[in-house]
């Protein structure tokens, strides 16, 4: 059986755990964080999430693990199998990871430390985030998903990255979910499913743990 490493107040770990849940593979999950002891033997660079096989080999980083997890259980598909569309919905997962979530993430530790960003990260920040909106908006058509009538991929993923995209928006007092067209909208009807329940209740309850090992850290 696959087991998953990681937290569930991770995005990142969130996603694979998704796909799982979403794909109805059978799976165990280990609560671990980066630091713990013996984690390296997991992911060599000590980055949640990682994934132990059913051979009991190790892959790690978050992107490795969907790869993997769509190529060993491929039903129901989460990437269309036409070259283009397969690789569109690749295109807006790493539009979204590069322009929305990472500059977001670069405000997470003013926020764990319930400090105002300085204003001149504030401006660069949102230079990135101005290119991810356009990108978000040239490359979806959400009608229902991201991609048109078929959950993919791309669904998931900007689902948990759009935590973080959160946490970067209040700091900015910033709706960026409402520059995108449709996005909205999508997001009330992504959180009805049945698997993203499971997943936001599981990561709830990781909330006062995380923050322990947080403070542990400081």
């Amino acid at each position: 059986m696959l087991t998953l490493h990681g937290f569930s107040y991770s995005n990142y770990y969130n996603i694979p755990k998704h796909m799982l849940l979403h794909k109805g593979v059978p799976f165990e999950e280990h609560l671990t964080y980066p630091s713990s002891e013996g984690y390296d033997r997991y992911s060599p660079a000590r980055k949640v999430p990682s994934l132990t096989t059913e051979d009991g080999r190790h892959l790690s980083e978050s992107a490795v693990l969907c790869e993997y997890i769509e190529d060993a259980h491929p039903e129901p598909a989460l990437l269309p199998a036409e070259p283009w569309a397969r690789n569109h919905v690749r295109q807006i997962i790493h539009m979204t990871e590069l322009y929305l979530e990472l500059p977001c993430r670069r405000l997470l530790p003013f926020s764990f430390a319930g400090k105002a960003p300085p204003e001149a990260l504030c401006t660069e920040v949102n230079a990135v985030i101005d290119r991810g909106v356009a990108s978000m908006n040239a490359l979806c058509s959400i009608d229902p998903f991201l991609t048109g009538d078929q959950l993919t991929l791309a669904d998931i993923h900007v689902r948990y990255v759009l935590s973080v995209v959160g946490v970067g928006a209040q700091l900015l007092e910033r709706d960026i979910a409402g520059e995108i067209d449709g996005l909205e909208a999508w997001t009330e009807r992504m959180a009805e499913d049945p698997v993203s329940k499971r997943v936001d209740a599981d990561r709830e309850a990781n909330r006062e743990d995380f923050f322990a090992y947080i403070r542990s850290l400081a």
